[in-house]
């Protein structure tokens, strides 16, 4: 779910940019009161897109807080496997490093 989240949260931002890009670009060839406006709206689309990433970052943080409560819980209640476990990565390791 997350990932599917940040998914549509990147390709928005990306049109918003592209899209305040091109308002930029208009802008440098307009004068007056219609390159003021056009300006205006660039700042409002990258504004949007700030909003989003901020709220993207947000649900992030989040989630890798949850993941590391978890797994935190998940070693305290069973440290003989974890233990275990890093003992077979490092033996693996070992293994792999020793045949160089």
């Amino acid at each position: 779910m997350l990932e599917s989240n940040l998914k549509v949260v990147d390709r928005d931002v990306k049109t918003l940019v592209r899209d305040a890009q091109a308002l930029f670009q208009a802008a440098a060839t307009l004068t007056g009161e219609k390159a003021d406006e056009v300006r205006n709206r660039g700042m409002q689309l990258l504004d949007t897109a700030l909003a989003k990433v901020q709220g993207a970052q947000t649900s992030i943080v989040v989630a890798g807080k949850k993941v590391v409560t978890s797994t935190d819980d998940y070693v305290k209640e069973n440290p003989w496997r974890m233990i275990a476990a890093a003992a077979g990565v490092g033996l693996v390791a070992g293994v792999f490093l020793g045949r160089r």
